[in-house]
């Protein structure tokens, strides 16, 4: 059984640095001090183990208002085929902060199926979203 929270305290920044930098494909070679500054103007959800140690990971870019979007979501190797994932979620969408707001967005490479179980769908009007991408923001080498 894992425990979710949201106290900054209990996140175990390097475990996330480190996952995010070296194991996710939308953060590589993310820098330790660019993590923390997310992490500072974000809500962020730990899930730990019953030693307290981190299993996973989401955070949430909001105003708390009418937006957010769901970003930097993992569930580490060791804990993955637990159900944590759907944990992690249902902990985050049910979280009194996010009730009643107009958008909630992410973007995911291969995460689909879990994130339709919590009422995404694909983009309504995609015409009307836009994007500044810069390529290549934390210097990950590039392949030939």
């Amino acid at each position: 059984m894992f425990t979710i929270s949201t106290d900054p305290a209990r996140l175990d920044v390097a475990t996330i640095h480190r996952y995010l930098s070296y194991d996710s494909y939308w953060a590589q070679n993310i820098p330790l001090a660019t993590v923390e500054r997310a992490i500072a103007n974000s809500l962020n959800f730990g899930a730990y183990t019953a030693d307290g140690r981190q299993a996973a990971f989401a955070r949430v870019v909001t105003d708390r208002a009418t937006f957010a979007w769901l970003c930097d979501v993992f569930v580490l190797p060791e804990f993955q085929g637990q159900g944590l994932s759907k944990q992690l979620m249902g902990a985050v969408w049910g979280h009194p902060e996010l009730q009643g707001l107009r958008r909630h967005l992410l973007a995911t490479l291969d995460a689909h199926s879990l994130y339709r179980q919590f009422g995404f769908q694909d983009l309504a009007t995609p015409e009307r979203y836009l994007e500044v991408r810069r390529a290549n923001p934390y210097g990950v080498p590039t392949k030939n």
